[in-house]
């Protein structure tokens, strides 16, 4: 890793991030020196700093203070709550974060055992390396700070920061974890037909992957979402928001995956596989966005994972996590929402703005049926642009599906309803449309903007 540095001969070579494991800034910080005494103590070897400290180590996890607030009570995850979220971690994070926990209860031979086996399983896992470097440490001295070596060259500084902030937001998201049964605000419906959904949160470089529990004939109710994984990932190296092609930018939106990509077809760059997912969207066309190959992908087999920014605008995860993920998802059916941060609440509290959004969905149905084009025209914007035309050049085709059908009933099946709000409350809808009596549905997609108290469409085409 740091090939341009000296390094000592074994495996003593990799200098570490002492484990004060520190979300730096707003996450307040433990005395490393006296951490690590501890936990040397705790191994019957004195060592320089014992005679100044005596601090009892606490839970490792409990740095995370989600108030920003020096003064208040850190949260602490207990080892009940930790051992309840390791079927939800890709394997070798759960090993990192069980090290952790043993080195924030003074167990420090026991986490370098662990260590030591980690390491050999995973090679190219840099941050467990780096672990396993500073334990090896502690054996002769205190290790005084997160990556307690000299950081007098560039290289060796950068790497140091890309762990130590890798080692933040993994934590982080451990220790700030979603309520249970809880949702993001973005999933108002999810259709029985996506078996699973994404949500990616930036700010925590996490994705979490759901499986849907909604019964078929619970169409009118909130979505039934079950975490069932998270893993860290890597966005984009000039951070997220993508506007124009080669920004390296991650774009923010709702999105679905349009394929998988075989890795037998793929350079070493994306590991074991690759989902791309449909950016730019009609939101983002519309918006002037420019840029394609967004994708869900691996690591190369030299590298675990990457730095929290590190990628061209990809989401990129560790080979074993996205082997997961590949295994799991389906294509054109999967949404994947990516969110400067994730907002969570329980479904019920989506309701009256799914009902709300829903009533100008049946105004559109009910308008096609009826015929009543001057009040379809109502429910679209002035700004509708689909397959390069406008409103006034789309407004035909949608006349004569009207008249093609008229006064035929129909129902809407298989909703989705996702919402994206920034500059703009938006909803990304999936429908089944289908006759009455009939079995074939036309799948269909639509974006609406919400213009006042109003809830208009900008977009509609096949869903592929």
């Amino acid at each position: 890793m740091f090939s341009d540095s000296p390094r000592p001969s074994g495996a003593r070579r990799w200098l570490g991030i002492g484990l004060a494991l520190v979300l730096s800034g707003s996450l307040g910080v433990w005395g490393a020196s006296e951490m690590w005494s501890s936990a040397n103590a705790a191994d019957g070897k004195p060592t320089p700093a014992q005679a100044a400290s005596s601090v009892a180590v606490p839970t490792l996890l409990a740095a995370f203070n989600p108030n920003k607030d020096p003064a208040a009570e850190p949260v602490r995850l207990e080892q009940e709550q930790f051992q309840a979220l390791v079927p939800q971690l890709g394997q070798a994070e759960a090993r990192l974060i069980e090290i952790y926990q043993l080195i924030g209860q003074g167990a420090a031979r026991q986490a370098l055992g662990k260590a030591e086996s980690l390491v050999k399983d995973h090679p190219n896992f840099q941050l467990a390396q780096l672990v396993y470097g500073d334990l090896l440490n502690l054996q002769t001295r205190p290790v005084k700070q997160l990556g307690d070596m000299p950081e007098d060259r560039p290289a060796v500084r950068e790497q140091l920061r890309n762990l130590r902030e890798e080692s933040a937001r993994r934590l982080r998201a451990l220790s700030d974890r979603p309520p249970q049964g809880h949702i993001p605000t973005q999933f108002l419906a999810l259709s029985n037909q996506s078996r699973h959904a994404i949500a990616v949160d930036a700010s925590r470089s996490r994705l979490y992957l759901f499986e849907n529990t909604t019964p078929p004939a619970a169409q009118d109710a909130p979505p039934q979402l079950r975490l069932v994984a998270d893993f860290y990932i890597s966005v984009g190296l000039s951070g997220i928001d993508k506007w124009v092609e080669g920004d390296k930018r991650t774009p923010l939106g709702v999105y679905y995956i349009t394929s998988s990509l075989n890795p037998q077809n793929l350079p070493d760059l994306y590991g074991v596989g690759a989902l791309p997912i449909n950016y730019p969207n009609a939101l983002d066309v519309q918006r002037g966005k420019t840029g394609s190959g967004i994708w869900l992908h691996g690591t190369p087999r030299e590298q675990f994972v990457r730095a929290p920014q590190a990628s061209d605008g990809c989401v990129v995860l560790s080979n074993p996590d996205l082997e997961r993920v590949l295994a799991t998802v389906r294509t054109r059916t999967t949404p994947v929402v990516i969110a400067k941060e994730l907002h969570w609440v329980e479904p019920e509290a989506l309701q009256a703005d799914r009902d709300l959004f829903e009533s100008h969905l049946r105004a559109w149905q009910n308008a096609r049926v009826q015929g009543d084009l001057a009040g379809l025209r109502d429910l679209y914007s002035e700004r509708f642009q689909a397959q390069g035309r406008k409103l006034a050049q789309w407004w035909p085709r949608v006349e004569s599906e009207v008249r093609s059908g008229f006064r035929r009933p129909t129902e809407i099946r298989d909703l989705s309803v996702l919402r994206w709000r920034d500059s703009e409350d938006t909803m990304v809808v999936t429908f089944g449309e289908v006759a009455v009596g009939q079995s074939n549905a036309v799948v269909r997609r639509q974006y609406w903007v919400r213009e006042g108290n109003e809830w208009r469409i900008f977009f509609e085409g096949n869903a592929g």
